[in-house]
């Protein structure tokens, strides 16, 4: 297959490595594809794997916690904000 050079931003790919609905290989294979065709290594491209989790159902709430804090996390680093001091 063919994947053109990338430009743009930071990535955060995310998964969970027991989800029964999509194979966290996908994931780790898409990943693998866009940093071997990104053109700004500067820039990276982040791969997250939920452990003993799947696609959502029935995740307790610290996973939850877990994850959100991690998108925000991720989308505020993007945007240049600091923490509140």
């Amino acid at each position: 297959g063919f994947l053109p050079r990338l430009r743009g931003g930071d990535l955060l790919l995310m998964t969970a490595d027991t989800d029964t609905r999509v194979d966290p290989l996908h994931a780790r294979k898409m990943a693998a594809r866009l940093q071997a065709a990104q053109s700004a290594p500067d820039r990276p491209i982040l791969l997250r794997v939920e452990k003993k989790a799947g696609h959502g159902a029935g995740k307790p709430l610290s996973k939850a916690i877990d994850e959100a804090t991690d998108q925000y996390s991720f989308l505020m680093e993007q945007l240049g904000m600091s923490p509140a001091k």
